[in-house]
């Protein structure tokens, strides 16, 4: 590899490596990004030769477009309010050409090991082997499927929504979609189109919430109450389950069961069609699966049916292959993440995590947020507390968190937006003024 005179490496060309990139440019910081693929974009660029994308045809981002952009550069406003992939990807290309962070990426460049020596990190590519004081890991937690586990065996066709990209392969087949998230209602809908039949299976059951609300995006509504009216997020979400309420109806009365939790304690998934498709009987639902017998699959509700093909919808493993778990793992079963503002283990100074968060708000403004405070950490404007400190701060979020939210692997990377952006912005807020007090003094 040849060496440069940068001190910091950023894993990841996506949304979250770039918004990295610009912010330690404007701080005058050196680094390089090493990237997997041909090109920027992460799982925003369909069909990434990376291998790490789990973009589908139809997929839209389902965040709107007045609350999606960098804060220094908004979308156009003649694009549509929910941006498509395609979309999403010239967003981003356009955001990186204007801050110019493709200089400083390297592309076809796989990080294949990250370890700590003596001398700070060192980072080994399929190009060589060199040393950086700082390295910040924006690989993404959206590429490594999470499959579930069954009695039995299935031996029609299985794949995992990761796999998803058109609904042709599966023309006038019977397929049963397991999950309830965001991906498995848009895989499912995407499949009524050309499947023979479509059903929906669902452990826990989720609150449906439309994509438009009275005409208006459902997001902006919950930023009006959150940001506008300033009311506690907690508030906001209660008022918007009423909302939707009264939107929306008694979703049990399409088949769709009522969740154990209320609104303000789990996600929420969004569709503008799932509860149509329902009604017109395109689509239908079931509950857990208990069985898979060659073609034949066996719910809770002890019914036994016959289906072509089945779409896990099961989530994600965030996963890190370049890192040895001693240094640093996300627990599978809803633990305790050892990331200081969800951002730096406390017992490995250098190392960063950019856009290792699940919010409840829009994610790229969020991890904007965070980038800046990762420059202002590596150019010494903001201190870092003490481990000992930074560790207390760990386990204080992950209590109000199990206090929260449902514990379970969804919920690991869970942050409220304004919650979270406020503590960031408040570090370097505070750092700010600190600064300005030691300056007035001398």
């Amino acid at each position: 590899m040849n060496e440069t005179t940068a001190d910091i490496c950023i894993i990841g060309a996506g949304s979250s490596g770039i918004a990295v990139a610009k912010a330690l440019h404007d701080k005058g910081l050196s680094f390089d990004i090493f990237e997997k693929g041909s090109d920027i974009g992460g799982m925003w660029r369909y069909g990434n030769d990376n291998g790490l994308s789990c973009a589908y045809r139809s997929l839209h981002i389902d965040t709107s477009r007045n609350n999606l952009g960098y804060s220094d550069f908004p979308i156009s406003a003649d694009k549509p309010d929910f941006l498509s992939h395609a979309q999403m990807l010239e967003y981003l290309e356009a955001y990186a050409d204007r801050f110019g962070a493709r200089a400083h990426i390297r592309f076809n460049c796989e990080v294949t090991a990250l370890e700590k020596d003596r001398l700070g990190w060192r980072v080994t590519t399929n190009e060589g082997t060199r040393h950086y004081g700082a390295v910040i890991v924006a690989n993404g937690h959206l590429w490594d499927p999470r499959w579930p586990s069954f009695p039995g065996a299935f031996n029609g066709t299985a794949i995992h929504s990761s796999q998803y990209r058109t609904a042709q392969p599966f023309e006038d087949k019977k397929v049963l979609v397991v999950g309830i998230g965001n991906s498995a209602v848009d895989i499912a809908v995407d499949l009524c189109k050309r499947a023979g039949h479509v059903a929906l299976s669902t452990r826990t059951g989720a609150w449906i919430m439309p994509k438009y609300l009275m005409g208006i995006p459902v997001d902006r509504w919950s930023s009006f109450f959150s940001r506008k009216l300033k009311l506690p997020t907690l508030w906001a979400r209660r008022i918007m389950a009423r909302l939707i309420y009264l939107g929306v109806g008694d979703q049990t009365r399409f088949g769709m069961p009522k969740p154990q939790h209320p609104m303000w304690r789990e996600h929420a998934t969004l569709s503008q069609e799932l509860l149509p498709y329902l009604g017109h009987g395109w689509l239908s639902i079931r509950p857990n699966i208990t069985s898979l017998d060659g073609d034949a699959i066996t719910f809770a509700d002890g019914k036994s049916e016959r289906f072509d093909a089945v779409v896990y919808a099961t989530g994600y493993k965030s996963s890190f292959p370049f890192l040895a778990p001693e240094i640093f793992a996300v627990p599978e079963t809803g633990g305790m993440v050892d990331l200081y503002r969800r951002i730096t283990p406390p017992n490995q100074p250098g190392l960063f995590f950019a856009g290792l968060v699940q919010p409840i708000g829009p994610t790229i403004p969020l991890v904007e947020i965070q980038a800046r405070w990762i420059a202002a950490v590596l150019s010494g404007k903001v201190t870092l507390p003490s481990n000992a400190d930074m560790a207390i701060e760990v386990r204080s979020f992950h209590q109000e968190k199990q206090r929260t939210w449902r514990h379970s692997a969804r919920y690991t990377l869970e942050v409220d937006f304004k919650d979270y952006s406020g503590e960031l912005n408040g570090d370097i807020a505070n750092a700010a003024r600190g600064r300005a007090a030691a300056a007035s003094s001398r």
